[in-house]
């Protein structure tokens, strides 16, 4: 299986990539329903959410989408400290990295499933902000990986791409439509699965997420090139 897994280390980091594009969809599922509409991973909402807040638009949250968007600046930091002079791609240090990620969602949903029942403001910023370090971290892994098109974290560039280099665009003759249309389903269909398991409780689909990312740690690793 190993050599199997890094004979082809293209297609696995893609579909890996993808693996975790879906699981960026599943945590902002978390945020925006479970967390009063807060993005874990899609900061372009939050920054959208906390400019028309600040002007006093009624409902909508302010510290909140502040806290996702600090933190999720403080995980793509360690991320790039961490892989700093490193060549592209997998190394031991982006394990560690995604290990890490695992485990912060995987806080995240104990914390969720421990308060179940009453869920102060304040752990809902506890969750709120370690889902954001999470997807920050991940995102920052993910640009040094560097698959074209999946940053797992975002698909408004994708879906540009996407249509500009179409038969009615550009009409590009290399157009790598299928991962980007992939990359986009899969976002979707994270939402759709997590907003399905919060119906279960806010815990089921962090749990989840930590689980996807769990699995890409373990296979990014056995599939990575033994030079570091």
């Amino acid at each position: 299986m190993a050599s199997r897994l890094r004979d082809h280390p293209a297609g696995l980091h893609l579909g890996l990539m993808l693996a975790l594009t879906f699981s960026t969809g599943v945590a902002d599922a978390v945020g925006y329903l479970g967390l009063d509409r807060v993005f874990t991973g899609n900061m372009t909402g939050n920054v959208v959410i906390l400019a028309m807040a600040l002007t006093g638009a009624d409902g909508l949250p302010i510290w909140g989408p502040l806290l996702a968007l600090a933190l999720f600046l403080v995980g793509a930091a360690i991320s790039g400290r961490t892989l700093r002079g490193l060549p592209a791609g997998w190394s031991l240090r982006t394990t560690v990295l995604l290990g890490v990620v695992s485990l912060l969602l995987l806080a995240a949903a104990i914390l969720a499933f421990a308060s179940a029942d009453s869920r102060p403001q304040a752990l809902a910023y506890v969750v709120t902000g370690l889902l954001a370090l999470a997807m920050g971290m991940q995102a920052g892994a993910a640009r040094h990986i560097g698959v074209a098109d999946i940053t797992t974290v975002v698909v408004t560039s994708t879906l540009v791409g996407l249509a500009f280099d179409s038969r009615f665009g550009r009409g590009t003759a290399t157009h790598p439509w299928a991962r980007r249309a992939g990359a986009i389903l899969l976002i979707g269909a994270g939402a759709a699965a997590g907003a399905l398991l919060l119906r279960l409780g806010l815990g089921w689909p962090a749990l989840l997420a930590a689980v996807i990312t769990g699995v890409v740690t373990v296979l990014g690793t056995i599939g990575r090139p033994h030079t570091d």
